[in-house]
């Protein structure tokens, strides 16, 4: 199947053979006929395949075929993260280039003014975080009264981010005759609670199984102490001359302070998560992507809204308290078909989590030692680890060697003040106050 088949205008086809893509994705494949006929739809696709393009394209078509009434906002999407809000709006407008559409984002972290400025002047597509549009609502500077297409983007976040209130707050203020679209790359009993709620009879779209990872990125394990997890990453990134690799931690103090630790060891690297400015996730953002800096120190929070192409190495230097999880982090990497490698250092007290991963994704990842870093608390012999002499992949480069920093290795996080597990109330509200 080719684009041109799926009966999309011209001006479209043009944007989308600018972005260098000839062949829809299976999400895209199945999703955009769906919605073109008008139906409510509820897909699950792994992440990197293409949600955006999915709803994005099909809206624009429809909206581009009757002209606008007033100022009122035709569509609105909303995502759980500032990072993915500007994500998507990049994506819309980039796909949206040829036609006289006005599309705009919000969200917190910014000045509100500049926003409000812009919605006075009308749009017809609005990407939001649920926090800032119900600021905007209360504000009365958004009209949502003659809304269209309503999307929720990455909707299983937004629960787990305890956004279920503002949702149901945004849903009473449009009108009950619209066309919902629900994406996401996993699937629980809470969304399909959700869809039952406020879809209308959705088709259900599901391109691979519930959890699944992307086949293009190969997995492994590495077990080894947590007070010497620093000293091994530093040594993977120098000896393996990785130029670019995302580092997820779970919490923001975690992620300050491995930052720093790694700029120690010589290597730049710079931290993004909820307490950091706007500006200053922007700024680390694209000294990442640029090549400014070799390693982007992440939360949970920023893991469905970081869109780095070509990304080839993610690490999981803490295992998530919640299993899915896993699967946004490392689809940071392995997008749009490309090969990556997602490392994962498991500790001692970590192997319960990491095997509670391996059972929601059902693939067998390897588990190994390196040489010189072998674990001597809590060993798991049940995993089948094997002894390496080398860090997971990557080209064996002698530049770029980092100091490893012996005996100063930080001990990790367990006093770093993280919510235990199963306390869900608490990580909705560090994930809510960070959005």
């Amino acid at each position: 199947m080719k684009f041109d088949s799926l009966g999309l205008r011209a001006e479209l086809l043009r944007a989308i053979d600018a972005q260098g893509f000839t062949t829809p994705t299976p999400v895209q494949a199945k999703s955009i006929p769906v919605i073109l006929q008008g139906r409510d739809i509820m897909a699950s696709a792994q992440t990197g395949t293409g949600k955006t393009a999915a709803f994005a394209l099909p809206m624009l078509h429809q909206l581009s075929q009757k002209p606008a009434q007033g100022k009122a906002v035709r569509a609105l999407i909303l995502t759980p993260t500032r990072e993915l809000a500007a994500q998507v709006q990049e994506n819309i407008r980039d796909l949206g280039q040829y036609l006289p559409l006005k599309s705009a984002v919000v969200f917190g972290g910014v000045n509100i003014n500049p926003q409000i400025t812009k919605l006075k002047r009308g749009v017809d597509l609005l990407v939001a975080t649920p926090g800032r549009l119900i600021d905007l609502m209360q504000r009365q500077c958004v009209d949502l009264g003659r809304l269209e297409y309503l999307v929720l983007d990455e909707a299983d976040r937004m629960l787990d981010m305890g956004f279920l209130p503002a949702i149901e707050r945004i849903l009473k203020a449009v009108p009950a005759k619209r066309q919902t679209l629900l994406f996401s790359a996993t699937f629980s009993r809470e969304i399909t609670q959700l869809s039952g709620r406020f879809l209308n009879n959705p088709v259900r779209v599901e391109t691979a199984a519930p959890n699944s990872t992307v086949d293009a990125i190969a997995q492994e394990a590495i077990q080894v102490d947590q007070a010497r997890k620093r000293e091994l990453l530093s040594w993977m990134i120098g000896h393996h001359n990785w130029r670019q690799v995302l580092i997820f931690t779970r919490t923001k103090h975690g992620a300050n302070r491995l930052a720093k630790q790694l700029g120690t060891d010589g290597l730049p690297a710079a931290a993004i998560h909820g307490n950091k400015s706007q500006g200053a996730r922007t700024r680390a953002l694209a000294d990442f992507k640029a090549g400014r800096v070799r390693a982007l120190v992440a939360t949970d929070i920023a893991a469905r809204g970081l869109d780095i192409e070509q990304l080839p190495h993610v690490v999981n230097y803490e295992i998530p308290e919640v299993p899915e999880d896993y699967v946004h982090r490392i689809g940071r990497t392995g997008r749009a078909g490309r090969d990556g490698l997602a490392v994962s250092l498991v500790a001692g007290s970590e192997h319960g989590k990491f095997e509670a991963i391996r059972k929601l994704v059902e693939v067998k990842v390897p588990t190994r030692v390196i040489e010189g870093f072998e674990p001597t608390e809590g060993l798991n012999h049940s995993t089948g680890g094997k002894r390496g002499g080398g860090g997971g992949g990557g080209g064996r480069g002698n530049g770029g060697r980092a100091k490893t920093g012996r005996g100063k290795s930080a001990r990790g996080s367990n006093n770093d003040g993280r919510a235990p597990a199963g306390k869900r109330s608490n990580r909705q509200k560090r994930y809510r106050k960070a959005a």
